[in-house]
């Protein structure tokens, strides 16, 4: 069994290891790149010197305890993590179906580069604009605010998008340029569609990437909106789970700061 474990950890840590240096090379050092490379770095050396620290800590009783209840901690929060990939999968999958009629759908800005949209952020407006030809009568708000150094909002970028690449009707498009979170999404979104007739109880499709479907519907409930479905973009594979583990770290702190 303990050979076994050690096999396991090697092979995990040395996968997780690999894939975040891969990512911090590309300039993805963050939160979600840092604490995995930390959680491999102690599984890879579990693994290959699990001799060694069960050795040292035979004769530090203390040591040995502090040792075996942070396993015990990290097990529960593994259960926790993979607890909240399963709702997660299930949400993504629910809103890959046939869409029922909506009133208006917001699209969830993510980051632009040199005035165009990254790759993430093409990901939601492929999605949102797929939706808008099946339900030509819905409103489209494109919604994200000015960043540092920025000429133009997210959600001026954005619409432009959507009507030079998929040709949507300009009529269409609400641009929401204020907002720079998730929260105030849906806070400066709100006004915007109230101004055509569109209360927080009518049917409103939220547009965003896979991973973050779970906490914009919540935050969307807990701002009033109160009868809206998802529409998941897809994430890369290379990025998908690394975005799903910041993603749970957010989840857990929108939780404690009250923003559902």
């Amino acid at each position: 069994m303990v050979t076994l474990l050690r096999i396991l950890f090697t092979i995990i840590g040395a996968v997780i290891v690999l894939q975040c240096l891969t990512l911090m090379t590309a300039d993805k050092f963050n939160f979600g790149t840092l604490v995995p490379l930390i959680i491999g770095v102690l599984l890879l050396a579990h693994g290959l010197f699990w001799t060694r620290i069960c050795a040292f800590l035979a004769t530090r009783p203390r040591l040995r305890r502090g040792w075996q209840t942070s396993w015990g901690i990290f097990g529960l929060w593994l259960i926790s993590f993979l607890v909240f990939a399963v709702i997660l999968q299930q949400r993504i999958d629910a809103s890959r179906g046939t869409q029922p009629p909506i009133a208006a759908m917001i699209v969830l800005g993510t980051g632009t580069v040199d005035g165009k949209p990254s790759a993430a952020l093409i990901a939601r407006l492929d999605a949102a604009a797929a939706l808008a030809k099946q339900q030509p009568a819905a409103w489209v708000v494109t919604s994200g605010g000015l960043g540092f150094g920025r000429s133009q909002s997210e959600g001026e970028v954005m619409a432009r998008y959507l009507v030079d690449t998929h040709h949507l009707a300009p009529e269409r498009l609400l641009i929401e340029g204020k907002s720079t979170s998730t929260e105030t999404n849906f806070a400066y979104s709100a006004p915007l569609l109230a101004e055509h007739g569109i209360d927080k109880d009518a049917t409103i499709a939220i547009v965003t990437n896979d991973f973050h479907t779970v906490r914009a519907a919540a935050i969307a409930r807990h701002q009033g909106f109160s009868n809206t479905l998802t529409v998941a973009s897809e994430t890369p594979l290379s990025i998908r789970y690394n975005a799903w583990f910041r993603e749970y770290f957010a989840f857990v702190s929108g939780w404690l700061l009250n923003e559902y």
